[in-house]
């Protein structure tokens, strides 16, 4: 049997139809190549939820970090796994990757048919057309989609490494909020106590009203403090538990009762910028879409002139005559649209990129420098509350104590010193908290984890209420 020239070509095209679909898609949107760069970069580990097995399985691991008092590293961990606003952020990479896998196959040839009938005699013609610019710009527009999906692997894997700083820093809060809590209600119920006992050497004539109202003033504004500080670390809990995507039972977290100690010597890291410049996500996904958006300049340029170039075949039959075959070229002329404005657009956008990489790195070198020197002020602070403001406190109250013993100093002055304690012991869990709050902020502009020094043994200052 001979085959038709129509037939021929339409083999033809389908063919290269099948050879240009060769490109796919995995189960994953290609997540894992993300998830192990953020492994490599920072120990992260997240995961995306493909099924029900998945969503079991991180249901699991989340149950069991939270079986324990939470540190910061579980509280990562759970966030990149459990939040659900991040867990949709991951599926970007397959819608990319779906992109990527299209921009791979020729779109699909037209057929057409076409009757006519009139003085009994019937005409049909049949045709079969495909896009030949698109076919020959093929390889530009995957090259253009290869890097837009490599740029949203950048990107996903930036929100993911600022989700995990976001989660750090609203940990540190939390924990800090509750020792303060904590704190506070010790003072409160050491007041409670001072002013029972004043109120009791009041009705038998051993202590004065004006000493009495000292004791109970300050008593009700130590009740205040306990008030305010339960509301804060609320606040905090609340913010830990949205970025960790919990509900119900397990939003009932337990946390450490305070935060880690001091490192015995901050970090001392050489050639900041260059490391931001070289670490930073946000920085590499710029560049790759300066360097997409070249590619889209450059599928532009090729497409100035002819955007629509078809061709295909045709098989026309008449009544009473032998069929006749051919093909067809289909030619947009540029006639009015000689493609100025969708090159000039182009251009404008990709030198609107360049611009953007360069101001990119201009701030992540300020940021770098910002935040060490920030994080270096708070080590200090931190370190002079620790080792100066509470033993100078310290020793003071117990010379008040000693005076107030020997009838020399008055309740006045015992009252009066309490509450200078109490303000310098929630001065040292504020630096404390701003130090670390310090960490994470350059951990974040350096784009990586910083070593700290050794770390210190725990403080021997008791924080306790007169």
């Amino acid at each position: 049997m001979t085959s038709h020239p129509f037939h021929r070509h339409a083999g033809a095209a389908v063919l290269l139809s099948l050879l240009a679909g060769c490109a796919g898609v995995t189960p994953d949107g290609g997540f894992e190549a993300v998830a192990k760069r953020a492994q490599e970069r920072g120990g992260l580990a997240p995961r995306i939820v493909l099924d029900e097995a998945d969503a079991r399985a991180i249901g699991e691991t989340t149950r069991a970090l939270l079986a324990k008092p939470l540190d910061m590293d579980a509280a990562v961990r759970i966030a990149l796994l459990n939040n659900p606003g991040l867990q949709a952020s991951y599926w970007n990479v397959g819608v990319a990757q779906a992109d990527l896998a299209q921009a791979a196959r020729l779109q699909n040839p037209s057929f057409g048919f076409k009757r006519t009938a009139g003085g009994g005699d019937v005409e049909i013609e049949r045709s079969f057309t495909f896009s030949l610019v698109q076919a020959l710009t093929l390889p530009l527009a995957r090259r253009m989609e290869n890097a837009r999906f490599e740029q949203m692997k950048l990107t996903v894997g930036a929100g993911i490494e600022r989700h995990a700083f976001e989660t750090r820093r609203a940990w540190i809060d939390a924990v800090g909020a509750r020792q303060s809590l904590d704190y506070a209600r010790r003072v409160n119920a050491a007041a409670e106590a001072s002013a029972e006992l004043m109120g009791r050497m009041a009705r038998s004539g051993n202590a004065a009203k004006l000493d009495l109202a000292r004791e109970q003033v300050f008593h009700a504004e130590a009740f205040a403090g306990v008030a305010r500080a339960d509301r804060q670390a609320v606040t905090a809990r609340e913010r830990l538990v949205r970025l960790l995507g919990l509900w119900g039972q397990d939003s009932a977290l337990t946390l450490p009762e305070r935060l880690p100690d001091l490192p015995a010597a901050p970090a001392q890291i050489a050639d900041l910028e260059r490391r931001a410049l070289a670490n930073r996500l946000d920085i590499a996904a710029a560049r790759q879409d300066s360097a997409a958006l070249a590619s889209s300049l450059g599928l532009s340029r090729s497409t100035r002139f002819i955007n629509v170039f078809e061709l295909g075949a045709v098989r026309k039959s008449e009544t009473g005559m032998p069929a006749a075959r051919g093909y067809e070229v289909a030619i947009e002329l540029p006639l009015f649209d000689w493609g100025q404005a969708r090159n000039a657009r182009a251009e404008a956008l990709y030198m609107q990129s360049l611009q953007r990489v360069a101001e990119t790195g201009i701030n992540a070198r300020s940021q770098a420098r910002e935040r060490y020197l920030g994080y270096r002020a708070a080590w200090d602070l931190a370190r002079h509350y620790r080792d100066e403001v509470l033993p100078l406190r310290k020793r003071i109250s117990h010379e008040v104590l000693l005076r107030y013993n020997g009838m020399l100093a008055s309740s006045f002055d015992l009252l009066s010193d309490a509450r200078e304690q109490a303000g310098a012991v929630n001065a040292t869990i504020d630096a404390l908290k701003e130090f670390w709050s310090a960490h994470v902020d350059l951990e974040e502009a350096l784009g990586g984890p910083v070593a700290q020094g050794a770390q210190a043994a725990p403080s021997q200052h008791k924080e306790h209420a007169q």
